[in-house]
């Protein structure tokens, strides 16, 4: 699942990697607006509450909507520079190991937020989500070849709207559509399922979630960094 790249995946490889990584980045997304308000996924309506704030004088929010734009490009920047250099170097097991990485992240961040060393308003936690969400994504992209976007709802629903076109006219290609249609309806529904659990679990354990987060994606790593 971490391992192959581009051509060498298959549906059944895509449709794991979408389901299991857009439930951890619904449940961190809807953990973090729980906590704080904002959404650490959702660069779109980030970006157009900047815009808003800007326009109505909101310079501080709009900094801070700015800001976490900025800290996932970060993610993914630096996602996409240990992947090149893992690549460069023959490591197929990179992509495990990012993942691995934002699994440690995420655990030393609900075990801080349980010490109470994260403050009180949330927006350190807010930005350490969007830096590894940014870095999921990057993950996903690179790997897939930019099948599979974990933390894209807005350009999964298009691809979703274009496969069901696809079926509709009925070419030679309905196979491909329909293998399409599964991975981008298997993407939403698990971020979807994911953001339902964030919220239920932030509710009952509070920064708990992070640290079942890192967990899960320490599951989805090490056996992959494992095999050989």
């Amino acid at each position: 699942m971490l391992i192959r790249e581009g051509n060498e995946r298959n549906q059944s490889i895509d449709l794991r990697l979408a389901g299991l990584l857009s439930l951890v980045a619904g449940a961190l997304n809807a953990a973090g607006f729980e906590l704080a308000g904002l959404f650490s996924a959702n660069m779109t309506g980030n970006i157009s509450a900047m815009a808003d704030n800007l326009a109505k004088g909101g310079w501080g929010a709009a900094l801070l909507f700015g800001l976490v734009v900025v800290v996932f490009i970060l993610g993914a920047l630096v996602a996409g520079l240990l992947i090149e250099a893992g690549r460069q170097r023959g490591k197929r097991r990179i992509y495990a190991a990012v993942v691995a990485m934002e699994a440690v992240i995420l655990i030393l961040t609900g075990l801080a937020a349980l010490a109470g060393l994260t403050g009180g308003d949330g927006v350190g936690i807010i930005c350490m989500l969007a830096g590894v969400l940014g870095m999921q994504n990057a993950v996903s992209t690179r790997i897939s070849r930019a099948r599979v976007r974990t933390t894209h709802v807005s350009g999964m629903a298009t691809d979703v709207g274009l496969s069901l076109a696809g079926l509709c006219m009925r070419s030679d290609e309905s196979a491909r559509y329909r293998s399409l249609l599964a991975l981008h309806c298997t993407t939403i529904s698990a971020f979807l399922v994911g953001g339902v659990l964030g919220v239920v679990l932030h509710r009952l354990a509070g920064p708990v979630t992070f640290l079942c987060c890192g967990l899960l994606l320490a599951l989805i790593a090490l056996p992959e960094m494992l095999r050989r």
